[in-house]
């Protein structure tokens, strides 16, 4: 579901204030950004003196009245748009909601939080405007760019390795794949939007590697400022959701980006479950009834990591993560018991349980996925 304004006056949400037609469009995805949209608006303001342009802000129905901000800005400047996304959320999602509610030409993604260089919007601009370019990125990598104090030390060296990991898997010859900042030419996104993931938050990653060598790409130097207000909405676990995005690229899109989140969740289950079974028969316990209780405890931590991840989008919040829970316990039940049958018919040399206990892990991955996706985060 989503609630779009468009902006007072009588003037068309694609134009400017004086009737143009908008020839760039500036997506902001957001989440928590109440502070921050007002300071970005004028920002935008300033540097594109001279450009009919429009932001339009996508906004994840934040608590904190991100919404309610933009609106209040667009009754006075119709250059502002605002998109209000309700039962979804996720970085990449949002943009491809934005770029594909732009009538311009040219269509830039920056991020909310005022980390990205607005001052680089024209520069990008006139480069796709004068060469023969379909995509313009702001590099931290190519000579004259740094992530400057924008990223911690433990957080650059992770992009480092992200960048590593993309440029190797996927023959992506970006220098800085993980780049949240770039321009394109609209119909060059708005045909590749169907191959698209709506999940996760390497949007740039997703068109370029989408596209198969199709775009001719320039990178342009910037510094990564430091954020002003607020915090960051990546947590540690969107590294696994990059993981995700990079093997559903590597396969070619066979397999879901979201069916993989939940295969890299459920490998972490593995090793949950192996700890806690060895614990279980180092304490003397049964081997039937250390498999069973062993699976719980991988079920658990399951549970609460799909909920933080692989469902985002649909994640549970109070008592509805007590009932689903409850849910997923149940629909994994079946699961359970070819688990542990499987396991016991296995199981035959206590030097080979973690062979046995991993054979009846596996066994139940396939159903856990179908069940929970229908029933535990079934769509609203």
């Amino acid at each position: 579901m989503a609630e779009t304004d468009a902006g007072e006056g009588g003037v068309p949400a694609d134009r400017g204030p004086g009737g143009e037609a908008a020839e760039l469009s500036v997506i902001l995805p957001s989440f928590n950004e109440a502070a921050n949209i007002p300071i970005l608006v004028n920002l935008l303001d300033t540097a594109l003196a001279g450009i009919a342009w429009e932001a339009i802000v996508v906004d994840d129905n934040s608590p904190d009245g991100t919404t309610e901000v933009a609106r209040a800005i667009a009754l006075s400047d119709p250059r502002v748009r605002v998109i209000r996304r309700i039962g979804r959320r996720g970085l990449s999602g949002a943009c491809v909601e934005g770029i594909l509610a732009s009538s311009a030409p040219y269509v830039a993604v920056m991020d909310a939080d005022l980390q990205h260089d607005e001052t680089m919007l024209p520069k990008m601009l006139a480069e796709l405007k004068a060469a023969d370019t379909d995509l313009v990125v702001a590099s931290r990598k190519v000579e004259g760019g740094t992530a400057g104090e924008g990223l911690s030390t433990f957080r650059a060296w992770g992009s480092d390795m992200a960048n590593g990991l993309a440029q190797k898997l996927l023959n992506v010859t970006l220098k800085d794949p993980m780049s949240g900042f770039f321009m394109i030419r609209r119909e060059k996104a708005e045909a590749l939007a169907p191959k698209l993931s709506p999940q996760g938050f390497k949007i740039l990653l997703d068109l370029v590697s989408s596209a198969g060598g199709t775009l001719k790409i320039k990178e342009l130097p910037f510094t990564f400022r430091e954020r002003r207000h607020g915090e960051s909405k990546l947590d540690s676990l969107v590294t696994l959701d990059y993981f995700g995005l990079l093997l559903a690229k590597y396969f070619g899109d066979v397999i879901s980006v979201r069916f993989l989140m939940f295969g890299l969740v459920g490998a972490s289950g593995l090793i949950v479950h192996l700890a806690a079974l060895r614990m279980f028969l180092l304490s003397g316990m049964e081997f039937n009834l250390g498999q069973t209780a062993a699976s719980f405890v991988a079920m658990t931590s399951n549970f609460f990591l799909n909920n933080q991840l692989t469902y985002r989008d649909r994640r549970l919040h109070g008592a509805r993560v007590l009932i689903g829970l409850l849910t997923f316990y149940a629909v994994c039940s079946v699961g359970v018991l070819a688990n542990v049958g499987v396991a016991n018919l296995i199981y035959a040399d206590p030097a080979y349980w973690w062979f046995a206990g991993t054979a009846g892990a596996i066994m139940g991955a396939v159903w856990n996925y179908a069940a929970s996706s229908a029933l535990t985060w079934r769509k609203a």
